[in-house]
């Protein structure tokens, strides 16, 4: 068994650092930790895409804080719940996915945490499925489930009464959601439970299945979210996401494109920095650019390499700040000599409808060989080698 660590300044950081709320309080947690009882803590996540993205890693880099102290983590695969789907911040039901689907997108989510938690050597954190105790419910265990929460409790999730305002179906599947979550909980009989604040509800409902079934106080750790400038969380369904496994030099550019003010919430919740060094960097009062390079290179080196984020960083100053084309731009084959500029688009997902090129094409996003495209309703002559450029950062090179 690992052995605690109970340094106080380790402590006040990891319950200090990116950390939006502690139930029941932070000084009943603060008071074990520093005690020195080795407690056993998860974070859960549906595998609804095959990848995980940076606002999984926010809650990983939370986990890995606790297992460098000496503390049992599990990474949980919400293979069952994902069948489901969390109806949290959704104003209409997820589209349903197969069991395959499903195995297919958690194939490389060790692969991707890894560069976060270490899976083996002392103290490896271990990942589990919530189908292996979820599949097995029958219905009278799930009926005595149920009896713990109240319709009423259920519906005062914000979720479902923005569903209910708007005359919008709850799913009874989705309805019973929280109840799965929280009976995970109780399944794997654990001391604390960390997840993003949008999880608060179901988190707090694992918390009162405990104290039900196991008498048992289960502590709820809740993360500050990763928010663009319009307050939406970065995720799957907002398609804003920053994806693990993207190639380095498309995260690089994406964290460039970040506004100002995610600059300073980016160091904290993404990066390996201390709260001393992001305080040493707010004090050099650097350009907002320059921060920003330092916090791309900061998230591709955890991610891929040190290497990866130095050539990323060299490609992007070669596109934008040396105003020439990328070094390696993807080649599509077409088999036409002349598009409409729309269709075009639409056909090499450069955009992803006709409406979005229009739009595109109208803010003068749209280049050709370099050259600004201005009539929506332009006949493109194909010639092989032309490029292609949408925004700043996405190219193609044709080919017949």
């Amino acid at each position: 068994m690992s052995k605690v660590i109970t340094d106080k300044k380790l402590i006040d950081e990891l319950l200090v650092r990116g950390v939006e709320k502690i139930y029941p309080n932070v000084e009943a947690l603060e008071k074990v930790l520093r005690f020195g009882k080795r407690i056993r803590l998860y974070c859960g996540y549906d595998p609804t895409a095959p990848s995980l993205h940076i606002g999984h890693a926010i809650t990983l880099r939370k986990l890995a804080q606790f297992q460098k102290l000496g503390h049992e983590v599990i990474m949980l695969i919400g293979d069952f719940t994902a069948l489901i789907g969390d109806p949290a911040d959704k104003t209409t039901a997820r589209k349903r996915l197969t069991k395959q689907q499903i195995q297919n997108n958690f194939r490389n989510y060790k692969k991707q945490a890894s560069k976060i938690l270490k899976f083996s050597g002392k103290n490896p954190a271990k990942i589990m499925f919530n189908s292996k105790w979820n599949s097995k419910l029958d219905t009278f265990k799930l009926i005595d489930l149920a009896f713990n929460f109240t319709v009423q409790q259920m519906l005062a999730r914000d979720m479902f009464q923005k569903r209910l305002e708007k005359d919008k179906p709850i799913l009874l599947p989705e309805f019973l959601y929280p109840l799965f979550q929280a009976y995970d909980s109780v399944a794997m009989d654990v001391d604390l439970e960390v997840g993003g604040n949008d999880q608060t509800f179901n988190m707090l409902r694992g918390r009162d299945l405990m104290k039900n079934l196991k008498n048992k106080g289960k502590f709820v750790l809740t993360t500050k979210l990763l928010t663009d400038p319009s307050g939406r969380k970065m995720g799957k369904t907002e398609g804003n996401i920053i994806r693990l496994d993207e190639d380095p030099k498309e995260i690089f550019g994406q964290i460039m494109a970040w506004s100002d003010p995610l600059i300073f919430i980016g160091f904290e919740l993404c990066t390996d920095l201390s709260l001393d060094e992001i305080d040493e960097i707010k004090k050099q009062k650097n350009s907002p650019r320059d921060d920003k390079i330092r916090l791309a290179r900061e998230i591709v080196s955890i991610h891929h390499s040190k290497k990866a984020a130095s050539d990323a960083e060299k490609e992007f100053n070669r596109v934008f700040k040396e105003k020439k084309a990328p070094s390696k731009i993807s080649t599509k084959k077409l088999s036409v000599k002349k598009i409409n500029i729309l269709d075009l688009l639409a056909k090499t997902k450069l955009a992803s409808s006709k409406a979005e090129a229009k739009r595109l094409v109208m803010q003068g996003g749209v280049r050709i060989d370099g050259e600004v495209v201005k009539d929506w309703k332009k006949e493109i002559s194909i010639k092989s080698g032309m490029v292609l450029q949408v925004g700043k950062r996405k190219f193609i090179k044709f080919s017949f």
